[in-house]
């Protein structure tokens, strides 16, 4: 098993993006993050999908998923030339904390703080999946009110673009 990433460039219809989550399901290929986007193109929408699996069961469902009428283009996003990055929101109650410690341990990750009000700190990060875990594993003594992580969100690198007329 392993984790892959997907870029599906789709027609902005109703109903598009429960039938790409269909074909997951009914192959029991589990999906870890889902994020749809616009696009360049105000007619096409973005559904970046990161999932776990065996290879032969995502190549299956990227053939079927390019069957759908509405997919117009969809790929496999290799890691070692593109850019993979998820956000992070987490507010952390500063009532009894050390805070310059926090600061810290922000700014090391090159995190930056949206939101300080009595008694919190908001941060936000926008990098891999994994330094994300490893900030997340950094600031486990800091108490975390609230937290959100959005999908995963990818792009190649380079001069690379994409004709979906």
């Amino acid at each position: 098993m392993k984790k892959q990433c997907m870029v599906i460039l789709v027609e902005n219809n109703a109903g598009v993006l429960a039938r790409v989550s269909s074909l997951f399901m009914q192959r029991g290929f589990n999906i870890d993050s889902l994020t749809v986007s616009s696009t360049e193109n105000p007619k096409i929408s973005r559904i970046t999908i990161m999932a776990t699996g065996d290879q032969k069961t995502f190549s299956q469902i990227l053939k079927q998923t390019a069957k759908l009428v509405e997919t117009k283009m969809i790929f496999s996003v290799e890691p070692s030339f593109s850019l993979i990055r998820e956000l992070l929101l987490v507010k952390f109650n500063t009532e009894h904390a050390d805070v310059d410690a926090l600061k810290k341990v922000i700014d090391d990750f090159g995190a930056r703080v949206i939101d300080v009000t009595s008694g919190c700190m908001v941060a936000e990060l926008s990098a891999a999946s994994s330094l994300i875990d490893d900030f997340l594993d950094a600031t486990r003594s800091f108490e975390k009110m609230e937290m959100c992580r959005s999908g995963a969100i990818a792009m190649e690198q380079g001069k690379v673009a994409y004709d979906i007329n």
